[in-house]
């Protein structure tokens, strides 16, 4: 690599950690203006944050699908490791309730993308000369709007419904989760003779080590003058 590539390859570093930095410290603006250098536009973000949308869609689909089907497959277990189920199911409970996160997230950053899209738009609209061109764009914009709205409410619905399923599942989960506990708190019990008898000889071995500190102690006391 000679000095000129190593030159770009730093600036494409640099520029890349720009965005990321921007991105995380959720300043909009400089994460515009820097994906702007890569020739993205907001409508480029946006029609790209829809496409991922859609991918999330069907990953949810897909992981709640899944949890149910391990739901299903513990109710009607007979015998075997009740733990070993409850941590598949538990599992997969995660993975549906981080995907249905991570659409919600997804319809978050689409809304706000498309309401500062729209908001560049109408102020370069206030700022055209041409009535017939301005009323145009501004149809256009009153268009683009109502699609978006569709969309975001299509989505939001999807969301609603999606909530109660993880909800259930959640509960499902907790409650096997405190089956395992009153299992667990019940196995005591049974060891519970046992612990007994190890503290009062651990009782026992205090009692010397603290007679024998006493008896030290006054040996050294005895030695002063």
């Amino acid at each position: 690599m000679n000095s000129l590539e190593i030159r770009r390859y730093s600036r494409r570093r640099v520029l890349a950690l720009g965005i990321l930095v921007a991105s995380l410290a959720g300043c909009t603006s400089s994460y515009y203006k820097a994906m702007k250098t890569f020739g993205k536009e907001k409508r480029d973000i946006l029609v790209s944050r829809v496409k991922d949308s859609k991918k999330d869609q069907q990953l949810a689909k897909e992981q709640i699908k899944t949890t149910m089907e391990s739901f299903q497959e513990l109710t009607g277990f007979q015998g075997g490791s009740l733990e070993k189920n409850y941590k598949k199911l538990n599992g997969e409970y995660e993975k549906a309730a981080d995907s249905a996160q991570k659409l919600h997230n997804r319809i978050d950053s689409i809304d706000q993308v498309s309401s500062d899209l729209f908001k560049e738009w109408q102020k370069e609209i206030d700022g055209m000369e041409n009535k017939k061109l301005k009323a145009q764009s501004a149809v256009m914009l009153r268009q683009a709007r109502l699609n978006e709205a569709g969309y975001i409410k299509s989505m939001r619905q999807t969301e609603s419904r999606m909530t109660p399923v993880i909800t259930a599942f959640h509960d499902q989960v907790t409650f096997l989760k405190h089956n395992l506990n009153a299992r667990a708190i019940g196995s005591l019990k049974g060891t519970s003779v046992k612990m007994s008898t190890d503290v009062d000889v651990l009782m026992v071995s205090l009692d010397g080590s603290m007679a024998q500190a006493d008896s030290l102690i006054a040996s050294l006391n005895a030695d002063q003058p």
